[in-house]
């Protein structure tokens, strides 16, 4: 179960910082698999026939399921553990990044001037989500440090925890199975000028400069830390990456600017308002014949309502307050709500090319009935793990 980094920005882990992470990763694991598991007998065998006996139909909904499973044995053991394993993910990553930030930032000064750039804005206006809440009980959050590169190290180590080697050695493989399968799916599509919103740390940026390496690619995040480190880190992986500060629902582009405009896990962290402003943002900066695509969780009104359920939970235990509300929304009415045609949407799910192989995403690509979700496993960060990817092509 891999949990050490493999980039050179990486914090240094002394031996038993390694088997702390490893040991915190392996409680994650029994929790998202084998207590999972349990927690859907339950369900199954007692929560949803006693909702079934008092209401006379099975639970429908992502909401009625949790209602029916809340004050269960199984729900209990199952969201005290995973709250408590979330904890010791902040607290192992914390504690390394505090004994290590010196040398970081040391490391991170050579090489301010290779390739690729960094550009702050102190005059933005921090979006509330961003540091007036402590997402997913990250201890700061996303502004921990301010402008030091603490925030992006805590975030970088933590995930690396958090996704027990799901995510690849440097948690890219959300942006790798996404560029695989666009660039396979659409040989003819060639973006010469690509931007990622919402990229933290950039580690699903890369792979896009990676799979189109004469584009010109920016990433932009409200965050100046996560950007300061994000830029050290693309640097020191030898990629020409142009990172900015800004918010993905007030763009500072011209119109028609790019060809792609990505992101990845960051939809669910926006408010309704904020959301559909980056829609609209997104199909005013992209050209003619350009792509918008977004890798997120799969919508509950695709998803039964356990598995929704199942999903949702970050969003009443896991600090996420927008998360069931963008689950609860319809994808192609976001992008069309943006300005899109709704002719021009699609989706699909991917397999997880570090863990299937870049075969299975030749096969997704053949195979238009992999599109559809399945609730098991697609976006659920866990043994066999699919992502959910969607977008729009503009006009």
């Amino acid at each position: 179960m891999g949990v050490e980094l493999q980039h050179p920005m990486k914090p240094e882990l002394k031996p038993d910082e390694a088997a702390r992470g490893r040991f915190v990763s392996g409680i994650r694991s029994f929790i998202l698999n084998d207590l999972a598991g349990d927690l859907r007998t339950a369900y199954d065998k007692r929560a949803a026939p006693a909702f079934a006996r008092e209401t006379g139909r099975p639970p429908e909904t992502s909401n009625e399921a949790h209602k029916a499973l809340r004050g269960d044995a199984a729900f209990n053991i199952y969201s005290a553990m995973r709250v408590q394993a979330q904890k010791m993910v902040w607290n192992a990553a914390g504690s390394v990044v505090a004994r290590d930030i010196a040398r970081m930032e040391a490391e991170a000064a050579k090489v301010e001037g290779a390739s690729g750039s960094l550009t702050l804005n102190p005059d933005l206006d921090i979006p509330r989500n961003i540091d007036g809440i402590e997402v997913h009980l990250m201890p700061g959050s996303y502004t921990r440090g301010g402008d030091s590169l603490e925030a992006g190290a805590v975030y970088d180590q933590g995930l690396a925890v958090f996704s027990m080697g799901l995510m690849g050695a440097n948690l890219d493989d959300i942006g790798l199975s996404m560029a695989a399968y666009v660039s396979g799916k659409f040989p003819d599509f060639r973006p010469e000028h690509i931007l990622d919103t919402g990229c933290t740390i950039g580690h699903n940026t890369l792979p896009w400069k990676q799979t189109y390496p004469e584009a010109h690619v920016e990433a932009i995040d409200a965050a100046a830390g996560g950007l300061r480190y994000a830029s050290a880190r693309a640097k020191m992986q030898g990629q020409e990456i142009h990172f900015k500060q800004m918010s993905a629902e007030a763009l500072d582009y011209e119109d028609a600017s790019f060809d792609l405009v990505f992101s990845s896990m960051f939809l669910h962290e926006l408010s309704r308002k904020a959301r559909t402003a980056a829609f609209k943002e997104a199909y005013r900066v992209l050209k003619p014949g350009g792509l918008l695509l977004h890798m997120e969780l799969p919508p509950n009104g695709q998803m039964n309502a356990f598995d929704g359920f199942y999903l949702d939970w970050d969003s009443w235990y896991n600090n996420e307050p927008f998360y069931k509300g963008f689950r609860d929304e319809d994808p192609k009415e976001l992008c069309e709500k943006g300005g899109f045609d709704p002719d021009d949407y699609f989706q699909f799910v991917v397999p997880s090319i570090g863990v299937y192989g870049a075969d299975a995403v030749t096969d997704a690509i053949a195979d238009e009935a992999a599109n559809a979700v399945d609730s098991e496993t697609t976006g659920r960060l866990a043994e066999g793990i699919m992502w959910f990817g969607f977008g729009a092509w503009k006009r």
